[in-house]
This record gives C-alpha cells, structure tokens and sequence, in this order.
C-alpha cells in the first residue's frame, strides 16, 4: 500500500496535503523576495504574460506569487475591455504604456494574445485583424527581448472536466459569483473553437526568443507551485545580504498621553 501510494504520489496524482503546500509555498514566496531584491539591484526589466481558458487558475496562482512581494517590483496589469480611444490606437500600445522600467517585474493576467484567443473565438476581430497579429506578434515580441527585457509566458492548460467544475462553482457558490463574466458561459460552449485558437497561436508565436510554457492547472495547488518554482529558474538572480537592522527605541521627547486624545473620538465597534 505504501509503495503503491509512493507512486501515486511520484505521478504528481495524489492529493497534496494543505500543510505541505503551505511549507512549500511559504519557500518558495521567500525566494520570490530574493529574486526582487535581485531584480532591483540589477535593475531588470521582466515581463510575465498568463494566459488560458476562462476558469484555468490564472488569478489564483498570480495572487500565489504576488502575494508576499512588493506591487511596486511585481506589478499586476489586467485591462479591462479596451474604450473606444484606445480601440482607435495601435493594438499594442495599450500594453505598452504598461512596460516594466528598471527594477520592475510586470505580470500580464491576459495581454496582447487576447486578439489571438478571446477576439477570434467571439468574433470581436475581423479574419484581417487577426492575421496581421499573428504575422506581426512574433517580431513586436523580437524587439521586446532584444531591447533587453526577460519575456517569460505561461499557458495554463485546465481540463473540459474541470473547467466544468469551476464554473458550476462559480453559478452556485455566492463568493464566487463575481468570477461569472459574460464571457464564460458563451466560451464553455465554444470548448473545440478555443481549443483550436490555442494550437493557432502556440504553432505562430512559441518561438526560440519567446517561448510558451504549458502549465497544467487540474490541481490548483501544485499548479502555482510547479509555475513559482519555474519562473524562479527563468531569471537567475543571487542572494543579496542585508546588514544588520536595529529597531530604534522610541523617543520620550515631546511625550505626552497620545491615547487620552483619542477617547472621544468614533472608535470602530469591536465586534469580535
């Protein structure tokens, strides 16, 4: 039974425990703020774009990685629908006034491939639009690591079974209602449609210089450390050591009962 449950575990099959996946995410995260005091010193540019189907994991296993740094390195772009102006702009520029400068790590939750996703699948795009994309993604994304900026994408891959799950999830579960876009029921039905719009844009664009990285997303847990645990090996960055920090002693100058001047004030209710 042992040696049975050893290799269901191998398999990446078996449940992971909570309070493993805690340990390891809290490792993990750590080495995240080494990797930002790295990306500082060194004044690094990265983009990091996540993609995939709606119900895939993509805010979950972002908020894994931004949850314990800084959003002034690891800042969170994820547009809404683009308005009228910016419609009548060049595709791109949108998400390019969001760049990283020196020291910053921006992370894309959905990016530019939304023309070549969600715009073709909906019909929100012409067949002219979309091609001049696809033709043209590939050299934007050439100039992008040749001005030296690290472009690392994620393609989180979940299942038709799961995505199932998740948004039955989301109709029924009132904390997760919010997640129910007008988008996702119409691209449940159009699983095969995004499933070809997928092998479309992974067959134009996974490229030597900007290469995707398919990450299953089935489980949750081991998928956000399984994608902290790559895009820490995608940027090599050291240690950096800190000196010795001393917290200072408070002040007696100018002391006063800075307590008594607040009872008349209007406390929150304490409740619990």
């Amino acid at each position: 039974m042992a040696r049975k449950q050893d290799a269901e575990e191998s398999d990446g099959n078996a449940k992971l425990k909570t309070k493993q996946y805690e340990k390891e995410l809290r490792r993990l995260q750590a080495e995240l703020c080494h990797l930002q005091a790295w990306v500082k010193h060194k004044g690094l540019r990265v983009i990091v774009i996540f993609e995939g189907r709606d119900g895939a994991g993509k805010g979950g296993t972002i908020r894994a990685i931004t949850e314990r740094v800084s959003p002034r390195v690891f800042r969170l772009v994820a547009l809404p629908a683009p308005s009228d102006r910016e419609k009548s702009q060049m595709y791109m520029q949108r998400y390019m006034a969001h760049f990283p400068a020196a020291g910053e790590i921006v992370i894309f939750d959905r990016s530019w491939y939304n023309r070549a996703g969600v715009e073709r699948v909906m019909g929100f795009v012409s067949d002219e639009q979309y091609e001049r994309f696809i033709d043209l993604c590939p050299e934007f994304e050439r100039y992008i690591v040749d001005a030296g900026i690290i472009l690392i994408k994620y393609w989180l891959e979940v299942s038709n079974k799961e995505q199932e799950k998740r948004f039955e999830a989301r109709i029924t579960d009132p904390l997760r209602q919010w997640k129910l876009s007008v988008i996702d029921l119409p691209s449940r039905e159009k699983w095969y449609e995004y499933s070809r719009a997928r092998d479309a844009m992974l067959e134009a664009t996974d490229t030597k210089r900007a290469p995707w990285h398919i990450l299953r997303s089935d489980d949750k847990k081991r998928a956000r450390l399984n994608c902290i645990a790559h895009l820490l090996g995608q940027i090599p960055y050291k240690k950096l050591k800190r000196g010795k920090i001393d917290l200072p002693k408070r002040s007696k100058k100018h002391e006063y009962d800075d307590q008594a001047t607040l009872k008349s004030r209007r406390f929150v209710p304490e409740k619990y």
